[in-house]
Formats: structure tokens, C-alpha cells, sequence
């Protein structure tokens, strides 16, 4: 946290497992020019993702997936979430690597061109994580089945649905995680375009 208007006076690791997890004490500069009090604040530190939504401009149709998540079930939410493709970036790699890499090892795609969309960050206030989502062209001729890498856990099903079905999913409130809804309102934006340019 090498920043001038930031002053760590305290930080310890409370946590070194999956998610590690940082405890602050510090302080900061408000907008009035002055300096807050001393403030604890714990920083859950996750490395940088990578989302790809996969589009295929011929058939006009969204490869999602659907795969089990903890987080939403501890929240009380579906335990199951339907998603983009998406992974962490590991050490030398870069996103668009890995957003290519997840294709295949996630949804059995390889990806032709990509866009990129955007970068941001989900969570602010207490994580870390940074995600750079992608748009990749594919052609999703017999897409779909049980994919995941086992040494991962991961139990992923792989679907095609038309564009507009995917829409129709995010205007129901059926897709409930940030990647997945930016990655496809950016595509509600921009088909008509790559379906010009990639077909």
C-alpha cells in the first residue's frame, strides 16, 4: 500500500490459507485536506482474475457454465451459479493467457479473436482482486457436457444458449454474479458490431 496519502502504522497476516487474509491499522487523507484517526481494517488478498465471456457470432450464441459455488451458498443464495468462463491469473501469465487457457479447461472452447472489455475491481472495501474480462470469439459446434480440471475440484457443466437467452437471463435475475452481468451487458452493446466483424 505504497501510497502518499496513506499511512500503514500496523499490518499483520491473520490468515494463510485459500484466501489470506490481512489485518491494517492506518490511516488516510480525507477530502478536506486533514487525516483520519487511526482506522483497523482487514484486506482479504486474492490474486488477479480473468473473465471471458464466449461468443460465437455465427450462431449468435453465449457459452455459460454452471459450477458450484461456496460463497453464494454460505450467503444463502443458490449453491449452483450460472457463469462466463472465467480463472486466476497464475505467476507469469497473462490474462488474455489465461482467459484462453480457462476456455478450453472449463468449457472445451478454443478461442479465436478476443476484445477486451474492461478491468475492475468486485469487491473494494475488503478484497484485493482485480478481474480483466475478455470477449472471445468461438465456434460452439458441439459445446457443452461435464468439464473442470479434477486436481481443481472443479464439476463444471457447459451449455449454449442464444444470445437473447442470455439477456433474457440477466433481465430475470438469474445471473447473479458481477462477471457474468458486465461481461454480457457489454455484449448486449457491442453484438451487432462483432457479429459484423467476426463472421
Amino acid at each position: 500500500m505504497d501510497h502518499p496519502d496513506v499511512e500503514v502504522i500496523e499490518k499483520k497476516r491473520a490468515h494463510d490459507g485459500f484466501l489470506q487474509v490481512d489485518v491494517y491499522r492506518l490511516r488516510h487523507r480525507k477530502f478536506d485536506g486533514g487525516w483520519t484517526e487511526s482506522v483497523p481494517r482487514e484486506v482479504c488478498v486474492r490474486g488477479d482474475a480473468v473473465g471471458i465471456v464466449l461468443y460465437d457470432p455465427g450462431r449468435d450464441s453465449v457459452v455459460l457454465i454452471e459450477q458450484f459455488r461456496v460463497g453464494a451458498a454460505a450467503a444463502g443464495g443458490p449453491a449452483w451459479l450460472t457463469e462466463i468462463v472465467a480463472g486466476m491469473v497464475g505467476k507469469g501469465e497473462t490474462a488474455e493467457e489465461v482467459a484462453r487457457r480457462e476456455a478450453h479447461e472449463e468449457a472445451g472452447c478454443t478461442v479465436r479473436e478476443v476484445e477486451r472489455v474492461c478491468e475492475f475491481f468486485p469487491s473494494p472495501g475488503a478484497f484485493t482482486e482485480r478481474v480483466t474480462l475478455f470477449c472471445g470469439r468461438v465456434d460452439c459446434t458441439g459445446i457443452g457436457g461435464i468439464h473442470g480440471l479434477e486436481s481443481e475440484h472443479e464439476d463444471i457443466r457447459v451449455s449454449v444458449v442464444p444470445a437473447e437467452e442470455a439477456f433474457r437471463l440477466l433481465d430475470e435475475d438469474k445471473l447473479n454474479n458481477s462477471i457474468s452481468i458486465i461481461a454480457l451487458q457489454w455484449l448486449m452493446r457491442h453484438r451487432e458490431r462483432l457479429r459484423a466483424a467476426w463472421r
